[in-house]
Order: structure tokens, then sequence, then C-alpha cells
């Protein structure tokens, strides 16, 4: 009884999550209003609620009130972290939109967009230190059952063996032909016994999670124990064999009631596409609002130092494949957009004098904060190449295309790991490639904060930038 206790009370533990966060946010917001000696009037009433309201439709959307017993607390706390942010971001976005930031202590605004992600994190770590007491006292433990007696089934016992706070305890290894009565897996033992064993204990309650960790070849067997299952109270789980697993972009997904594994599709499908789409207008607004007198000081010094136009528009692949045109601040003599485009490399003589302190500090690039607005870019995403470039390395590169399953960005995963500039050689192409497709395949809010952080601390300059 003591065991199942909190389970059974799930969704009333995952309301008071909820609730308490919301009065978290609410209660740093009414302390550092008393601390400031702020009066209490409708703007700051409208500011609490709008972040509170955005925080929790963000939370909703991003899965932070799931079970995270599988997950670290550091992914946790990292989730709400970004969304936070971005919270905080859009508020800044509609402060200066409505000239409305004069109206708030900029002290108490800045120590309330700190303490709301500290305060947070903290709730979630005193959550997990009660969690860890009471499985320590039997409560909240899932017993686990292994059905496959095989490398994979080991790689998920070992798997769950490292994740100590999860509360999974694996009772058995179970096999439809078993050769011994244990098991050895790395510095443990497990008993093995036969399938049929298995469904006894899953009948008599005393398994709560079974993994079926068998070859999709085994189709029917797979089959048979999903049905015999389903007159258990027991959570059944098939683990993809090799094959599936080894598909490097593949997910599950639901397709109209049928699952499906998606190999080759966008992150950014349903809500996640929404949530993309507000980021990236928030921080571009916010961008272009702060950088606006510079670009205005870099637009008249390349009119005053060279002849020629103040932009170049080169057609690049977007969304899909499709050409969108992209704009950049004119740093070479020459506006070359044809079948063959020549990368810049060193000591390159078409880049002027001005367009070399441009490039190198990425300046040139702030103009295609004006095509994240129009929608054919993102902040964070794969940057785009020259549509000479693309049919070039389409050939070369396997899964090169699957990189324009998102909108090319601004910034990128490749770029702040250092594959940023002239790629002369295909291993350093491909290692671009690769950084790009695990952007896409590992997509979230805080990953693309986190690239937006570094470029700002590092991404500007780079040893291939010419």
């Amino acid at each position: 009884m003591l065991r199942g206790y909190l389970h059974a009370h799930a969704s009333r533990v995952s309301l008071l999550q909820r609730v308490l966060d919301i009065a978290l946010i609410f209660a740093l917001y009414g302390a550092m209003l008393v601390w400031s000696d702020s009066k209490l009037d409708a703007e700051r009433v409208l500011a609490a609620l709008l972040a509170a309201t955005l925080f929790a439709l963000l939370a909703e959307t991003q899965g932070i009130y799931r079970s995270w017993r599988t997950s670290s607390l550091a992914e946790e706390i990292r989730s709400v972290a970004a969304i936070w942010s971005f919270v905080v971001f859009a508020l800044l976005v509609l402060a200066f939109a409505t000239k409305t930031s004069a109206l708030f202590s900029r002290a108490m605004m800045l120590t309330w967009f700190v303490a709301v992600p500290v305060a947070l994190a903290a709730l979630r770590l005193l959550a997990r230190g009660l969690l860890r007491q009471a499985r320590r006292r039997g409560a909240n433990i899932r017993t686990v059952a292994i059905v496959g007696n095989n490398p994979l089934g080991h790689r998920l016992i070992e798997h769950l063996a490292a994740m100590p706070w999860a509360g999974l305890a694996v009772k058995g290894v179970f096999d439809p032909e078993p050769t011994a009565a244990s098991v050895q897996v790395g510095d443990a033992e497990y008993p093995l016994g036969a399938v049929d064993a298995m469904l006894h204990k899953a009948h008599a309650g005393e398994i709560d999670a079974v993994y079926l960790a068998l070859p999709l070849r085994e189709e029917r067997r797979i089959e048979e124990l999903v049905e015999r299952l389903a007159d258990t109270t027991a959570s059944v789980f098939v683990a993809p064999d090799l094959f599936v697993s080894g598909l490097m972009y593949s997910r599950w997904m639901d397709f109209g009631g049928m699952p499906l594994i998606s190999v080759y599709e966008t992150p950014f499908f349903g809500l996640h596409g929404w949530v993309k789409r507000l980021e990236d207008i928030a921080l571009s607004s916010l961008i272009l609002l702060l950088a606006a007198p510079l670009m205005l000081v870099v637009a008249l010094a390349v009119k005053l130092s060279s002849p020629g136009p103040v932009l170049f528009k080169q057609r690049r692949y977007g969304l899909n494949g499709a050409v969108v045109e992209v704009w950049k601040f004119r740093s070479m003599t020459v506006c070359q957009d044809g079948d063959h485009v020549p990368q810049a490399g060193r000591d390159d003589a078409r880049v002027t004098a001005l367009g070399a302190i441009l490039r190198k500090a990425s300046l040139d690039e702030l103009p295609q904060f004006f095509n994240v607005l129009q929608g054919s870019m993102s902040v964070v995403g794969p940057r785009p190449h020259a549509v000479a470039h693309n049919e070039q390395y389409r050939r070369l590169i396997s899964g090169y295309m699957l990189r324009h399953k998102v909108k090319p960005g601004i910034t990128g995963w490749a770029q702040i790991n250092g594959w940023r500039g002239e790629t002369d050689t295909l291993d350093k192409m491909q290692k671009r490639i690769e950084y790009d497709l695990e952007y896409i395949q590992n997509w979230s809010l805080w990953l693309d904060f986190k690239i937006v952080l570094l470029t700002l601390l590092r991404g500007f300059v780079g040893k291939n930038v010419y």
C-alpha cells in the first residue's frame, strides 16, 4: 500500500506542482515589489499575470509536468530555465514595444528574473530529495521486469542501474527459453526465469512495468505478450531493437491513433512550431531594437567605403529546400550568386577592407534578423549555404538535405562548436552537417538559448572566418 501511494495520487501531485510554480512566481514578484518600495498598480499586476500565464502555457507545451522519474535533475532544471528565459525575453520585447520599461525598477525586475529560476530549481531539488527519502522507505518504488536475455535487455538493465533516482527496481530477467537460473549484468546478478513466470507475477500485481526487449522479427511473440499483459495493471514498454535504434534521426509518432516511426521529420510540428516562431519574433525584435544604431553606422560605412549596394542579397535554400533570399551587409567588391560561388578564403581579394572587419565580427549578418521577422529564417538553425554549394554537397554528403527540414539560422550548433567559416575540405563540411543534424534531432528551447548565449560569448569570431 505504501509502495503505490504516490503513484495513485500522481495527478494531484502534478496539479500541486503547477500551483506551486505559479505561486512562487507571484510570491517572488510581491517580495521584490516590497523590497524595491514599488507601488502595486495595474501595469505591475499585468506584468506578473503575463509572466505567469506565459510560463504556464509554455510549461504545458514543453511537458514540464510530465513524470521526470527517468530524467536527471539537471535536465529538468535546464528545461525550466529555458522556459523562464523565454518569458523574460518576451517581457523585455513587450516593454520596449510599448515603451513601458521606464515604469519598472530595473534592479527589482533583474532580481526577480534571476530569483524565479533559482526558486523553481530549489523546489524541484526539494521534491527529488523528498522522493528519494520516500523511496528509501519503500514508497514510490516501481518494480520492473525485463523480457529478453540478450544484449538489448542487458543494456536496459545497465541504463536503469545508472539512474538510481528513478526508483525503478529490476526484479528479474525473463526469456522465452531461459538457459540458467540467473544472469550476470555488470556487477549485479539477476534471477532469470521463463516468460510464464513473469506473466504470473504481473497478474498478481508484483510487477509495475514490463520492458519487452525482443527483436522486432519476433513480432508474433511481442504481440502475444502485449495482449496477455493487457489483463494486468502493469505498464508495458517495447524497447526497439538495433534496427530501430540505429535509425539516427527516428522518433515515435502518433498518426491518427496509429504509431509510426518517423525517420526524417522536422521537430517543429504543432505547438513546437508556434513556440519556435514566437522565440524568433521575440529575439529578433529585441536584437534589432538594440542593434539599430550600429546597423545605421555600418550601412553608412559600407556605402561610403566602396562602390556598390549596401545590402548583398543571395539565394539560399530554406525550409523544405525552397529558395529564399538572404540579406547581408555587402563585404565584397562583387555580388556573386550564380552557378559557381567560390567561398571566401584567407586574403581573398574580393573582400573589402571594411568587409574584412565586418565578416570577422559577423556584423555583416545583422540584416538577417529582418529575414527572421519575415519568416524565411530563424535565429538559431543550420547556417544557409549558397544554392551552388548545396547542389555540390548534396551529392557528396549523405543526409545533407535533411538540414532543410528546419529554417536556416543566423547562428547554429555547428558554429558555436567551431565549424564556422570556410569549409575548404569535404571533412569540414561533413562535420558541420553532423552538428546541424544533431541540433535538429535534439532541439529544445534550452538548446536554442544555450546556442544564443554561447554565440554572444564566443560565436562572433572564428579562425576560419575570412
